[in-house]
């Protein structure tokens, strides 16, 4: 297997490096050097340089990356560089006789002390960097999401969405991978929704949205990545920040963000305790239908009361072993405790309109929730010319307990033990060739391990409908990539490939079950840049990207809250594989930036959720129930068109939109086979799934300051109506308002947030089983997750500038 994993990568490092020879040489000459803050010998990020033609008075320059390292393409001439860095003073270089690439080695800056008692810096939120493989959205100054969580913030990026179940899209499709700093992580947990309402937004520095992700990032998520940035301390000396909100319904919070910085170690540390209520509502009513003839209803009322009570903790230490090299290890722990409690009041009726049965079904569910997770980083810097090899190693484990005593006519009880253990081996390299071109190459090893026991005591369910078991799942992925980046003139492409080896094993322990595969599979992309001038740029992607099915859609076990509604895994799911096109335009004005993309994108064997039906005997009485489980679907074409912009009118009011509109096209057909517990009788249901449907939504942003300060921020946001094969969903309106008051010489900052200001977050839809064409049961529902939201943020920093970046973040970085 090494073997044969060494002769794989060697065939890519060869094919890489096929393109590396057909490098056409630049005419014009590369500046290039590092800087770094002068007590600290600590990189500035995002640094400005400035080279002025002395002659033609012509300006060009460009930004420091995340090591303080520039490289700046220039024509030859004689310039005036100067290096600038907010609250630093400026250093120049005057006529400089620009004749070859030249190395302005290492440029220390001062900070200037005048400038510090004055200037507050905060990173705006509408700051766009515009990479060629992704777009990154610094949070910044976001009022909105004070005192929320990593799931308010994930709603508040343009092309991302958050439905009122949780699930999570990216420009509309909802097989989106979710990082954690580059990798994945034990953060997000067994759950990613729960786990991101656990995760405070101040712990967020910025999110990263990648859809066309380069051959170095995972090839799980057909959709793109989203990757969260946690802060990290990068001030020196000791700083932190405190903040504490009250809200209601129930939300308290607290954090403390915690750093110390010499010229050797950092130590940095993000510690928060949360208690936090969500009540919301679901309610559904079902219609049976005999022959297209209304048989009889059901109406179920369900009211939820959710009480979370989570600790996090969050603690690193870097340390330079010498300018070129550093290490970093970092430790993860969370507790949590949640108590969901559902009142389902149940109404069933005949045709004619008359009660047949009543009853309230309680399900009081208890879960707790241990984490854990270590990691360790290492960096080597050969060189100043980016010639970089980083090693991570990662290391997790996470232990749910869940139990849920139900009260009915017939009382169960349900518990659900899961263990979820990881581990993560990567390594990557990066080796510049020549001025503008770059190779890269790296391993990532994924391996996880998950247990699950679920078991339902019900003495009156039928034992053939008992979904007991337990379920042994185990995940090994082995991932290689290379890829070759380079710039010629005003083009930039990124090529690359990336080949992962996937073997799952499934053990249904309790019905001797066990389901094995194994697949490799090659995963080509191609980025490509032009930049028409300063202003103006075009990007075109190419990739090919898969999604595997998750333990929880494979898990076969089912939810007990209603005895007619049901969510099961399909352990026979297969990924489904995508080949996507995506071709972008920038353009900056004075005031007003424009980002737009259209995107195509065609999968196959596509993951869908659908409702089957089946009857089985409830209360002595022949029943028919809807049960949502995935499929794969024969396939699934995807086009769509959006933009983001953003003016700023004067200092006082900043206005931003984006706005994505997709259609969706979806071919395939799905029979199964459904048995009469009454007369064992079986027969086939058949399902056709051709579907064609367009959607679209939008979001809109003001930031307004009045007198005396205070600043006001107005979020709208708009999901329009979506229909497929089974179901119709209505469009939803949201609203959310906050106000901010800086305190104590910009020291503190006070926040009012209203979310959801008119209580309208309500997904509405209606589902036909098994066909709209010729339904026997159609059920209209309303979810509510949580109700309008007040909150009272203060945090309060000490030592600690807040940073204003005024740099041109909207032009395209190379690599």
């Amino acid at each position: 297997m090494i073997i044969k994993n060494w002769i794989v990568l060697y065939c890519l490092f060869s094919i890489t490096l096929l393109f590396g020879q057909e490098t056409i040489k630049s005419e014009s000459f590369i500046v290039y050097g590092t800087i770094l803050e002068i007590e600290t010998n600590q990189p500035l990020e995002y640094a400005t340089i400035i080279l002025k033609n002395t002659e033609t008075q012509k300006i060009t320059g460009g930004i420091t990356d995340k090591l303080g390292n520039f490289n700046i393409q220039t024509p030859k001439g004689i310039y005036d560089i100067s290096v600038e860095f907010i609250s630093f003073k400026t250093k120049k270089f005057h006529l400089q006789n620009i004749t070859a690439s030249k190395n302005l080695g290492i440029i220390k800056l001062e900070e200037n002390g005048k400038d510090l008692d004055e200037i507050i810096v905060i990173s705006e939120k509408s700051t766009i960097d515009l990479r060629l493989d992704k777009k990154i959205y610094n949070i910044g100054k976001d009022m909105t999401v004070k005192g929320g969580t990593a799931s308010d913030v994930l709603d508040n990026v343009p092309a991302v969405n958050i439905d009122p179940e949780g699930t999570i899209s990216l420009r509309g499709n909802e097989s989106v991978r979710i990082l954690i700093d580059g990798k994945p992580s034990e953060l997000i947990g067994l759950n990613d929704v729960n786990a991101l309402r656990q995760l405070p937004s101040d712990a967020i520095e910025k999110v990263e949205v990648i859809t066309s992700p380069s051959a170095r990032y995972d090839s799980e998520g057909t959709a793109g990545i989203i990757n969260i940035i946690l802060r990290k301390g990068k001030t020196s000396g000791f700083n932190g920040s405190a903040n504490a909100t009250l809200g209601d319904p129930k939300n308290y919070q607290t954090a403390l963000n915690l750093n110390l910085r010499s010229n050797k170690i950092n130590l940095f540390s993000n510690l928060s305790y949360n208690d936090g209520g969500s009540p919301g509502i679901f309610d559904s009513n079902i219609t049976y239908l005999t022959n297209k003839i209304i048989d009889s209803t059901r109406i179920e009322n369900r009211v939820y009361d959710r009480n979370r009570k989570s600790l996090n903790a969050n603690v690193g230490l870097e340390y330079s072993i010498n300018e070129s090299s550093s290490i970093t290890a970092n430790i993860f722990l969370k507790d949590s405790n949640e108590q969901n409690i559902s009142s389902n009041t149940i109404g069933s009726f005949d045709d004619s309109d008359n009660n047949l049965y009543n009853s309230i079904r309680i399900q009081d569910e208890r879960e707790k929730n241990k984490t854990s997770q270590f990691s360790l980083n290492y960096v080597n810097n050969f060189n100043k010319k980016g010639q970089q090899l980083t090693i991570d190693i990662q290391h997790s484990e996470s232990r749910e307990n869940e139990s849920a005593v139900i009260t009915d006519i017939y009382p169960e009880t349900t518990a659900t033990d899961r263990f979820s253990e990881k581990q993560l081996i990567q390594s990557d390299y990066i080796l510049p060739i020549g001025e503008n071109a770059q190779f890269e190459m790296g391993y990532r090893g994924n391996f996880e391990n998950l247990i699950a026991d679920y078991v339902v005591i019900a003495p009156n369910l039928d034992p053939r409908f008992n979904p007991s078991n337990k379920l042994d799942f185990v995940q090994k992925i082995n991932a290689y990539y290379t890829q070759f980046g380079n710039k010629v003139n005003n083009f930039t492409y990124l090529l690359g490939m990336r080949v992962e080896m996937t073997q799952i094993d499934i053990k249904l322990i309790n019905s001797n079950q066990n389901f094995n595969k194994k697949y490799t599979n090659l995963f080509p992309t191609a980025n490509i840049g032009y930049k028409i001038s300063k202003e103006r740029s075009l990007t075109l992607g190419y990739n090919r990207r898969l999604r595997r099915p998750r333990s929880r859609a494979l898990n076969p076990f089912e939810n007990r809250a209603s005895e007619i509604l049901f969510y099961k895994g399909n352990v026979n799911l297969d990924p489904t594989y995508s080949d996507s096109f995506d071709l972008g335009y920038l353009n900056k004005w004075e005031k007003l930036t424009f980002n737009s993309s259209i995107y195509y994108q065609h999968s196959t064997n596509n993951i869908v959720r659908v409702n089957s039906q089946e009857i089985r005997v409830i209360n002595d009485k022949e029943t028919s129930i809807i049960v949502r489980v995935p499929i794969n679907l024969a396939s699934e074409d995807r086009v769509g068109f959006e933009f983001t912009t953003n003016y700023t009118a004067n200092n006082r009011v900043k206005l931003s939109g984006s706005f994505n509109f997709f259609q969706f096209e979806t071919k395939g057909e799905y029979s199964y086979d459904t048995t009469n517990p009454i007369t064992n009788t079986t027969s086939t249901i058949s399902q056709n799934f051709d579907a064609k449907n367009t959607s679209w939504f939008t979001r809109f942003d003001a930031k307004i300051t009045f007198p005396w300060e205070i600043q006001s921020q107005t979020r709208i946001l708009y999901t329009g109506p979506r229909n497929d094969a089974q179901s119709e969903v209505d469009g939803l309106l949201s609203v959310n308002l906050a106000f901010s008051k800086d305190l104590f010489k910009r020291k503190a900052t006070l926040v009012l947030n209203i979310n959801d200001l008119f209580n309208s977050r309500k997904y509405n839809f209606k589902n036909y089983a098994p066909s709209k064409e010729n339904p026997t049961n159609i059920s209209d529902q309303t979810y509510q997750r949580r109700i309008r939201q007040i909150s009272l943020n203060f945090s309060y920093r000490w030592n600690q500038k807040k940073k204003i970046k005024k740099r041109n973040s909207d032009e395209i970085n190379d690599f």
